[in-house]
């Protein structure tokens, strides 16, 4: 490969290596601190015997943490687990509204903005999967203008995942119902 491709393939690495690694992080962190509901949360999508619902809960949030950290830091064998857990999430929240149960919350971070399942999110899970894949060739070395493009890029991916989230949590909520009443 050339340099400007290995470069460019560098730096998406890296934009979906911070970007998900912002995700992955902030959502872990959210849901160790509501550890009480997240059980719940688990439980609801009805996908693993009751036996298993316990320590999923308390496993998740802690690879989600450690995924994070670990993308963030440019460990390029991150992007494994990273996209094999956002295909598993996007995998349960279709077949929950499959079964018609979109009502459910989808557990992706515990926000103000309650996010029951949607078609959106299952895109997003699988959009951001299939963004680290150039993340599993290649990444910028820390300090290089590439690192600083990636860095910025990837805040910005996260800062869109933000919005998708609540547009989505949004045009679900309460007074979606409102609107297409009148």
């Amino acid at each position: 490969m050339s340099e400007a491709l290995d470069t460019t393939l560098a730096i998406c690495g890296g934009v979906a290596a911070v970007g998900n690694g912002l995700v992955f992080l902030t959502a872990g962190v959210a849901k160790l601190r509501n550890r009480r509901v997240f059980p719940g949360v688990v439980a609801n999508y009805r996908l693993l015997p009751q036996a298993l619902v316990g320590p999923v809960a308390w496993v998740l949030p802690w690879a989600e943490v450690v995924i994070g950290a670990a993308l963030l830091g440019g460990i390029a064998l991150a992007a494994a687990p990273a996209a094999a857990l956002l295909l598993t999430f996007a995998v349960a929240m279709a077949v929950n509204i499959g079964r018609g149960r979109a009502h459910i919350d989808c557990g992706c971070g515990r926000s103000d903005l309650r996010q029951p399942l949607s078609r959106v999110l299952v895109v997003r899970n699988v959009m951001l999967a299939v963004l680290l894949v150039p993340a599993l060739m290649a990444m910028p070395a820390f300090g290089s203008v590439a690192w600083g493009l990636s860095l910025a890029g990837g805040l910005a991916l996260y800062l869109m995942t933000l919005l998708v989230n609540a547009l989505a949590a949004l045009a679900a909520g309460p007074l979606a119902g409102e609107r297409n009443s009148r």
